[in-house]
């Protein structure tokens, strides 16, 4: 449930984030492309009147050519390929005509003409049309192109005026980065806000996740808390499933209780009536009767168990288990000169019902004792995956490995003469599967055999 939590405020962070980056890049390349077109726009300009310029100044000389009598005043019309260059051209039976005149920029160049452009200049005849290209050493130009009829000798000319681009392109380029960092920067801001936002908005659900593991460890009977106006249906629901499972094992527990006592009175009955006659037939109703009867209580043992296990928030302390027990078993095997002792770490806690670790740990040392030879030693305590451990060990003479497998079986005994049922074992197995426990028999450390325990629990 942990995982799923920090999966929903993973999901939930990176999907914002995810759309954030995705509207701040689409601003960032919108805000570049306004100021790029700004820029051009800047350009086109400047070349439209450099273009006008040479149209108002334009005369015809002498040997034909035709140049502005005020041509622009930048000096770097008059150095070859300073990024500047303007051109006249003849308009030849709607195709460009020659050269009638250039700057000093282009040296023996020419500014190429596009088709397009020209054809889009014939067409809006007087307006200017612009369009790149490449010009002079290579450079990336920006041309601008007026068709225009002028009075007298000049006749139909093609004004053209050219820049290098290449500065407006880096200007771009430099506000394009700038803009990126500033974004990126802002976020990243963004981004931390986001966390802190999903953090505090998911922070209730936080809590209602740790309100229920209250209960599912037991430290808790309900949800409670305060919670958002939005959670509190759920709060309310999650009460409601947990009074409704404490009815349902409760009622189960009715019920686990009203079939033992239906079936054993007529069991009893049976024993009762058979226990008076030494008959063959007497003797075998007894005996299968007495099987029986230890497989009801078994099976209505296994039953209630069950129940328990499926009750959220059963727990119970494991210290004052074994000190009962170990304290009853001491009295009762004093006479044989036998002896338990105990060694449990403190607070240790069992998630279950408490008569089902008497159950089972007692059990277990019942069997130790009446194996040992005089010691029986029980140790509780954490291990490393969570679950708690009780191990009993005795001095006995222990099992080899094959009686130790059989002995978990239900209803084997390994010696007639031992009092017992054969069930010992198998319903501390039993129990324990349960509650998703195991028992394991091994070799102890006093000689005999070892039983170890590992339920689910934990440390106060």
């Amino acid at each position: 449930m942990k995982t799923r939590s920090r999966s929903l405020f993973r999901r939930l962070v990176l999907t914002a984030t995810a759309w954030t980056l995705v509207a701040l890049i689409a601003v960032a390349l919108a805000l570049t492309t306004l100021f790029r077109n700004s820029v051009l726009r800047t350009l086109d300009d400047r070349l439209e009147a450099v273009a006008l310029t040479l149209i108002a100044t334009a005369e015809r000389t002498s040997s034909g050519r035709i140049v502005p009598a005020q041509p622009p005043l930048d000096s770097r019309y008059n150095r070859a390929f300073q990024g500047l260059y303007w051109q006249i051209n003849d308009i030849d039976d709607g195709e460009p005509g020659e050269v009638l005149g250039e700057s000093e920029s282009l040296l023996d160049e020419v500014i190429y003409i596009s088709p397009s452009a020209f054809e889009t200049a014939l067409a809006d005849f007087g307006q200017p049309v612009s369009y790149n290209t490449k010009g002079p050493d290579n450079q990336s130009l920006r041309v601008v192109i007026q068709g225009v009829e002028l009075p007298g000798e000049v006749g139909r000319i093609l004004a053209i005026a050219a820049e290098d681009r290449r500065p407006a392109d880096a200007e771009v380029r430099r506000f394009a980065f700038v803009s990126i960092g500033v974004f990126l920067v802002f976020g990243v801001v963004l981004a931390a806000g986001v966390i802190v936002q999903v953090r505090i908005g998911l922070d209730p659900v936080f809590k209602m996740r740790d309100a229920v593991a209250e209960v599912r460890e037991g430290r808790s009977e309900r949800v409670e808390g305060d919670y958002p106006v939005e959670l509190q249906p759920l709060g309310v629901e999650l009460n409601s499933l947990l009074d409704h499972s404490r009815e349902v094992v409760e009622r189960a527990r009715t019920h686990v209780g009203n079939l033992a006592h239906a079936l054993k009175t007529p069991i009893a009955v049976l024993l009762n009536e058979t226990s008076a006659d030494d008959g063959e037939l007497s003797s075998l109703v007894r005996r299968q009767t007495e099987t029986m009867s230890r497989q009801v209580d078994h099976h209505l043992r296994r039953a209630r168990a069950a129940a328990h296990a499926k009750a959220i928030g059963a727990r119970c302390e494991v210290t004052p288990v074994v000190d009962d027990l170990t304290r009853t078993l001491n009295k009762i095997y004093a006479r044989q000169a036998k002896s338990i002792s105990a060694d449990c770490e403190a607070d240790l806690i069992f998630r279950g019902e408490r008569q089902d670790l008497e159950e089972m740990v007692g059990n277990l040392c019942d069997n130790a004792c009446k194996w040992a030879a005089g010691i029986v030693q029980l140790t509780a305590g954490l291990r490393d995956d969570g679950q708690i451990y009780l191990r009993v060990e005795d001095d006995g003479p222990g099992m080899d490995a094959g009686q130790r497998e059989a002995a978990l079986k239900r209803g084997v005994r390994l010696d007639e003469e031992t009092p017992g049922t054969g069930l010992g074992l198998s319903i501390v197995v039993d129990l324990a599967r349960v509650y998703g426990g195991e028992l394991k028999l091994g070799v102890s450390q006093l000689g005999g055999l070892s039983a170890e325990l590992h339920l689910p629990g934990r440390q106060r």
